[in-house]
């Protein structure tokens, strides 16, 4: 450790002398690649690297004579031991007296000094707060340098995989149908140019899929959208002769990556130009901004057209999700059978059961990669919403308790999501009571029916209900949306109680997949959550408007030995017993084994 430790000193050294030669006082460093994805991959772990801190969460701001490194409660103990003798100070977020980033540099940035950062990593959001905050001490941003391309000497590559084309019959629309509604949705704006830089928008837009983020099947790109013109930035290792070949004939632009910046400094902007703030970085939204103004015309910020138009899936999107998402329920029933049938038997570990069902589930057709890492979780570990067991770091599941999975895989299809909390052994009544509102909360919600023009928040209540009346609740969102052979994540709909200020509260619409996840998180104890991926879908129009309800895409088994009926109203008995009619329908033609189909035939009894 003392090694590590002087290998981190020695960085910041190195660091500091750099932002000496630059004239940057303050040099901050969060964690994000250029088009804030979900995972950064390595060569963006630039916090990482100067501080030892590897957690998915943190920023590290460094002047010179202090280093500062900001995360939240899951990574304060982590963040302390992996930083111990670095010199670096843990500025634990959200408790009392620790202050933000914005607040400490407001506090120690004298004025005239240079705060710096790599623009392409920090969101237009925080740039924008910074300069406002700052202003008061004529602080000036340098937003155009990486610090670490010259320290980090031996910096890992940016990711650079091969793109893929999908063919309009699994997507369903063209890319120049999408284009061309794209099109109409900048008329209605008043705009004639539009900058996009989310990931999945673009891959949406194109039907084309890359490999450049974990567990994403996105390539890192931009796109600049005209009347006339659709320019994609890739790298140009990237374009496979397939890709080549379609892009040829879509009359899709191609120029290099990490030529934006230039581009946008030389077209010639004749109308308003559109951007989305949120999903545009910092030093990207700056060059648009300054061009524009040049111009002398507007910068629009709207949300990006292509979000909408991706969340509601069509005809075909919708068909061949429902059929990936019985295969892959049935699956994960053959998984569920595997862990019953063999605990106390063979030694099962959290790890070598997360390894196992991604092992089934890459058998499946058109299985692409895991749409997360999988999370196996024992017992009290479960009650740690993210933790994820390592091949070096994990607990034996024993006949005792219960295993909690969350998995789900990507196929040539769809993308699925799914969480079931497994008995392997004893529990107790209270967690049979939990486990069943835990149920019953799930239930509920997929058997809503609601009128068009509800969001989330809307309907929340309904899975949270019967826990909020024992007094328990979850941390975390019931819902959000999934991509379609694209990001397990995807908005702009979810379903949350609560909506703190700028977060989009989007209505659910018919073709909007999304999920259904209550759970019961008891420290040091256990952990439940059983997760459904629902579809939204039209029902009775009256004259009290549209109304709208969810259809199941998920069809696996609950495990019926955690149910207690005494927790359940006649409805509830009503609704598990329906749900378990068609997961047996459904997935009984997929499972070969007569052995298992035995067990689904009880594990779906009527209660």
């Amino acid at each position: 450790m003392s090694t590590e430790n002087s290998v981190i000193k020695d960085r910041l050294l190195r660091l500091r002398k750099k932002m000496a030669e630059e004239g940057i006082d303050y040099y901050m460093m969060p964690t994000s690649d250029f088009h804030n994805s979900e995972y950064s991959a390595d060569f963006f772990k630039v916090r990482e690297y100067f501080c030892g801190f590897d957690g998915s969460n943190g920023t590290l701001v460094v002047s010179a004579d202090e280093a500062g490194m900001w995360t939240d409660g899951r990574y304060f103990i982590q963040a302390e031991n992996q930083m111990k003798g670095t010199g670096v100070i843990l500025f634990r977020m959200l408790e009392p007296g620790v202050p933000t980033i914005t607040q400490y540099l407001c506090k120690n940035m004298k004025e005239g000094q240079v705060l710096g950062f790599d623009g392409r990593v920090v969101s237009t959001s925080i740039g924008e707060n910074l300069e406002k905050k700052l202003a008061e001490k004529k602080v000036t941003l340098k937003f155009d340098k990486d610090l670490a391309e010259e320290v980090w000497t031996e910096r890992p590559a940016l990711p650079c995989h091969d793109m893929y084309v999908l063919s309009d019959e699994l997507c369903g629309m063209s890319f120049k149908e999408k284009l061309s509604v794209v099109r109409e949705k900048m008329a209605e704006i008043g705009c004639e140019f539009y900058l996009l830089s989310k990931l999945d928008d673009i891959m949406w837009l194109t039907n084309l899929r890359g490999n450049d983020v974990e567990c994403n099947p996105v390539a890192l790109s931009y796109a600049i959208i005209t009347k006339d013109e659709f320019t994609l930035f890739v790298q140009e290792k990237e374009i496979t002769d397939s890709v080549k070949a379609y892009c040829d004939k879509e009359g899709i632009i191609v120029r290099d990556y990490h030529s934006l910046i230039a581009e946008v400094d030389k077209v010639s902007m004749t109308g308003n130009v559109l951007v989305d703030k949120r999903n545009t970085n910092f030093l990207t939204f700056k060059t648009l901004e300054k061009k524009a103004k040049e111009a002398g015309v507007s910068l629009r910020n709207e949300k990006d057209p292509t979000e909408l138009l991706k969340a509601c899936k069509n005809d075909t999107e919708i068909k061949n999700i429902r059929e990936v998402y019985v295969r892959d329920s049935a699956k994960l029933t053959e998984f569920i059978y595997w862990v019953k049938s063999n605990v106390g038997k063979t030694e099962i570990t959290e790890y070598s059961a997360a390894m196992k069902l991604d092992s089934m589930r890459a058998e499946l057709p058109g299985f692409i990669e895991l749409s997360f890492p999988t999370i196996s979780a024992y017992n009290a570990n479960a009650a740690m919403a993210h933790y994820e067991a390592t091949e070096d770091n994990y607990a034996v599941v024993k006949p005792e308790g219960m295993l909690l999975v969350d998995s789900g895989g990507t196929y040539m299809g769809g993308t699925t999501d799914v969480t079931r909390t497994i008995v392997v052994g004893e529990i107790s009544d209270e967690i049979k009571r939990t486990y069943t509102a835990t149920v019953v909360g799930m239930l509920r919600l997929a058997n809503a029916n609601f009128l068009e023009g509800c969001s989330g928040k809307n309907v929340d209540i309904l899975a949270r209900q019967c826990l909020w009346d024992m007094g328990i609740d979850y941390k975390h969102g019931t819902g959000h949306g999934i991509g379609y052979i694209l990001n397990v994540h995807e908005g702009p709909q979810n379903i949350r109680w609560r909506f703190t200020p700028g977060q989009n509260e989007a209505p659910l619409l018919p073709g909007m997949i999304v999920s259904d996840e209550p759970g019961v998180y008891i420290e040091g104890e256990y952990g439940i959550r059983i997760e459904n991926i629902l579809e939204v879908v039209k029902g009775e129009e009256n004259e009290y408007g549209q109304f709208l309800h969810f259809a199941h895409l998920t069809y696996a088994p609950i495990d019926l030995e955690a149910i207690d009926k005494k927790y359940m109203e006649p409805r509830d008995v009503k609704a598990l017993n329906d749900y378990h009619a068609e997961v047996y329908r459904r997935v009984s033609p997929f499972i070969k084994d007569a052995k298992i189909l035995n067990w689904l035939r009880q594990a779906t009894r009527e209660i």
